[in-house]
């Protein structure tokens, strides 16, 4: 397949590439982190950049890698800031993917299979070999980006801890994150993290106007996508808004369920092209239960992800005995739902089986 049509992925449909975001919205603490570690002269080869996905981590390492290649002008050091001016050349390098200093490392594309692999191999970090060599002859920083490294399999992570235990001259591994304790500690311990955390409603927002995309219920889409532009812009792209307040109308009965409505709704999974449909219905399912369970112990949520979303789970998690039966029923059809995926039951049986499951459950709570 040509270079030109093959996905990339680190790049979220609806959004700009991470290298291409001109702002990083509400990751001030992280970028003062690390510029203050650049000017005292205690920067480390390794970088952790760690927290949820989709909060703008791969934003910061390319922001990070930019200011690093840019040589970080003088005029740069007066504020707590990576900013780089669009029109340096090694911005517009950067933004070009042609920067003869930076190698991105990613998972990479499968001829056999038509798809990019699961996971990031060995081959593709054992070619940093070739790329210090080539680079270190036009001096100046070299730069990694290791995007996700959590996605790297046993030998490819032994092969990016030799070349933390041994960097070359100037050069800087950044190495982005969902879960880093699936990162060997090895590898851990060598790097400084960079904690992102969740964005604010208001930092949501402008990322989300920057990406091109609004919502009319945006605190309600704040609440459910948990401070994560990634997320609120696959709930946008996907209709993941409406049916969530499908959802909750459906709910909203319980402890009893209608049965011709659960069917609708179980059978606008099945077929083909509802593909992405079934798999936003389990995680709304699963979101659904994690509201529940936190309701009961802290009372129903201030901001709504749908109309009659609070009355509804103050009704069915009144309290921390029901928060444990719904934390529980979140367990049980988690499991469920990646048994169901793994061996290709019918969508629409998985997701009426999960339904009268939740019927069962607040039939319990109601009755205890």
């Amino acid at each position: 397949m040509s270079d030109d049509i093959i996905p990339e992925p680190d790049r979220l449909d609806g959004a700009p590439h991470p290298r291409e975001t001109p702002v990083l919205y509400g990751q001030q603490p992280a970028e003062a982190a690390f510029v203050d570690a650049f000017r005292a002269g205690r920067m480390h080869s390794g970088w952790l950049i760690t927290g949820p996905r989709g909060v703008g981590k791969a934003t910061l390492a390319w922001k990070i890698a930019t200011f690093l290649l840019a040589d970080a002008p003088p005029d740069m050091l007066g504020e707590v800031t990576l900013a780089v001016p669009p029109d340096h050349p090694d911005a517009r390098l950067v933004q070009a993917g042609a920067h003869p200093r930076l190698a991105l490392i990613r998972r990479p594309w499968d001829d056999k299979t038509g798809k990019l692999r699961g996971e990031i191999t060995v081959d593709a970090v054992r070619n940093l070999k070739h790329f210090f060599q080539m680079s270190s002859a036009d001096g100046g920083r070299r730069v990694v980006i290791v995007d996700a490294a959590d996605e790297m399999n046993r030998n490819a992570a032994n092969a990016i801890l030799k070349e933390l235990e041994e960097p070359p001259a100037g050069a800087v591994i950044l190495l982005v994150a969902h879960q880093p304790s699936r990162l060997l500690p090895t590898i851990r311990s060598r790097c400084r993290e960079l904690r992102c955390g969740p964005l604010t409603p208001e930092d949501l927002a402008r990322a989300l106007a920057q990406a091109g995309h609004s919502s009319d219920n945006a605190a309600g889409l704040a609440a459910l996508a948990a401070g994560s532009v990634g997320d609120a812009i696959r709930l946008l792209g996907s209709g993941g808004m409406a049916l969530y307040a499908d959802l909750i109308r459906l709910f909203g009965n319980l402890p009893r369920i209608d049965r011709q409505a659960a069917l609708a709704l179980a059978e606008a999974c099945s077929g083909r092209g509802a593909e992405t449909r079934f798999g936003l219905t389990l995680d709304l399912i699963d979101l659904f239960l994690a509201r529940a369970a936190r309701a009961g112990l802290l009372g129903a949520p201030a901001t709504q992800g749908a109309a009659g979303e609070a009355l509804l789970l103050a009704k069915i998690a009144p309290d921390p005995r029901a928060a444990q039966a719904w934390a529980q029923l979140q367990q049980d059809l988690s499991e469920r739902s990646r048994h169901g995926r793994a061996v290709n039951l019918d969508p629409a049986a998985l997701i009426l089986d999960m339904i009268f499951k939740i019927e069962e459950t607040a039939q319990g709570v109601a009755a205890a």
